[in-house]
Formats: C-alpha cells, structure tokens, sequence
C-alpha cells in the first residue's frame, strides 16, 4: 500500500528538479558585500518554491478538494436554500445573478484561511526549518506561496462561474467579468499575508481556523454578498458601508452586468487591498525570519 509522500521528500525532489546553484551558489544577483539577495536570484529560488508547491499539490491531490467542491457545494446551497427567499419563490436565475459575483470575493476569503493552516503545518513538520536554512531570500518563502494559491484561487473562480453558469448565470461584459476576477485576486491575495503571519506566530492550525472563522463569519455575512442590506438594522447597514467585502461583491456585480456605478467600489477595494498588503507583508516577512 502506497503512503502520502511527506512535505519533507516533496521538498526533496524540488530541490533535486530545481538547478544546482539555484538555492545554494550566489548568484549574479546577490550582493557579497551585504548578503542581500538580487532581483534574478529572488526569481529563480520563488521559482524553485512554486515547484515544490505544486509538486506537493501532485501528490496530495485532496489539497485542492477545498477549491473544487467548495464553490459547488456553496452555490448549490444559497441558490437553492436562501434564493427563493429573498428573490421570491421562482426567481432563483436572478438570484444567481446577485449571489456569484458575491461568492467571487467569498471564495478568496477561505482560500486564504488555508494559505495560513498549510504555512503552519511546514512550520510543524520542519520543512520551515529547512528552507531558513538555506541562502534564499526568506520574502521568497512566501511569495511562492502565494502565487500557487492564487492559482488556486483561479481554479474555485473557473468552478464557481462554471456551476453559475449551468444554473442560469448571464455575464453582459466579458471584459467586466475578467476585471471582476483580476479585483477579487488582488484583494485575495493581500488578505492572504493576514494568513501568512497567523501561520507563523500561532501555535497550530486548529487555533489559526478558529480565529479564521472568528473574523471572517461576521465579514461575509456582515455584508452584501448574499443578500442586498436595505433590510438590514441602521448600526449593520454602516458596518457594511465599510466592509471590503460588500465592495468587492457589489463592484464584481457592476463589472460583470452593470446597472450602477462602480468606481468608488473598485477604487475602495484597491485601497483596502494595497493598506493591507503594505503593513501586513513586511509583518510576515520579519515574523517569518526571526520565529525561533
């Protein structure tokens, strides 16, 4: 009977499938007087990175059941469950309409929640201590992480439309919906170093789902994902005004099929975007350099 490969021997064939001097001999790019790592060299070890983590992903295949079933499984059940109730009995195409570009930003949210969990569990099985160990910048540790998520991301987005598509999804601006996507990744991925820091400075992933779940329920459910806020009380209605993800959702809605303005949602989700992304990368890179 055939085990699942450890995160240490995936580790090992990447290294293995990666150029000799790639994570061990200076490079043209690296700097001797100061020991900074250059441009070219960053690229190449987050490059050597990407690999280890998709190899990874080859071999544990259920690492993505997250991103396949996850956009089915929600659709299914706020298309059918809630959609008659707050469109009317009958109306669920208009529903999926209003409930899959909210589910766009939704989907970048738990996605990255597991950017955080996995992090943490290299950090338990020492495959962290492995790559600390070598003379790679450590910002490429996490960058490479990032970029295979985000191609996870890409996958839910592509199950999500597909599955809103066969239940009555009309998209009206191809180039919206491309936009819609572009915007849900780029705030996904800024909330995506949240994560990261969470995964070096908690003791288990346990602990990091939980706290997970903690902030983002009130998020996603605080806000106009799923359901227009009009009949919402006075004090939730001004917490949704500035929440990223009733932006985001109404921004996606507006990209895709129009019918109200959407610069101010847009550059609203940029800014959270860019904030988040500024203060918490350089958090996670110093946690991730000086956890003991």
């Amino acid at each position: 009977m055939s085990s699942r490969p450890s995160p240490a021997a995936t580790l090992n064939e990447a290294l293995r499938a990666a150029p000799s001097n790639t994570l061990t001999a200076p490079s043209p790019g690296t700097s001797k007087a100061d020991g900074r790592i250059g441009l070219r060299a960053h690229l190449r070890h987050t490059g050597a990175l990407v690999r280890r983590n998709l190899l990874w992903i080859r071999q544990d295949p259920e690492s993505m059941f997250d991103a396949v079933l996850m956009p089915i499984v929600f659709t299914l059940l706020f298309v059918f469950v809630f959609g008659g109730a707050i469109a009317g009995k009958g109306n669920q195409d208009e529903y999926v309409n209003y409930v899959v570009p909210g589910l766009m930003a939704m989907m970048g949210m738990n996605i990255a929640m597991g950017v955080g969990t996995g992090f943490n569990q290299d950090f338990q099985t020492g495959v962290m201590d492995r790559f600390r160990s070598l003379p790679i910048a450590r910002s490429s540790v996490l960058v490479a992480k990032i970029t295979v998520e985000i191609g996870r991301m890409l996958v839910a987005t592509a199950i999500l439309l597909a599955v809103g598509f066969l239940l009555g999804l009309s998209v009206s601006n191809v180039p919206g919906l491309l936009a819609a996507i572009g915007l849900a990744l780029v705030f996904g991925s800024a909330i995506m170093w949240i994560f990261l820091t969470m995964g070096v400075v908690m003791k288990n992933a346990q602990a990091i789902q939980g706290m997970g779940f903690l902030v983002l329920m009130p998020l996603q459910f605080g806000s106009s994902i799923f359901a227009p806020t009009d009949s919402m009380p006075g004090w939730l209605q001004s917490f949704t005004d500035y929440n990223p993800l009733s932006s985001l959702a109404d921004a996606a809605r507006g990209l895709m099929n129009g019918g109200a303005p959407i610069a101010h949602d847009v550059w609203v989700t940029l800014g959270w975007s860019v904030v988040i992304t500024a203060v918490m990368a350089p958090v996670a890179i110093h946690k991730f350099r000086t956890k003991s």
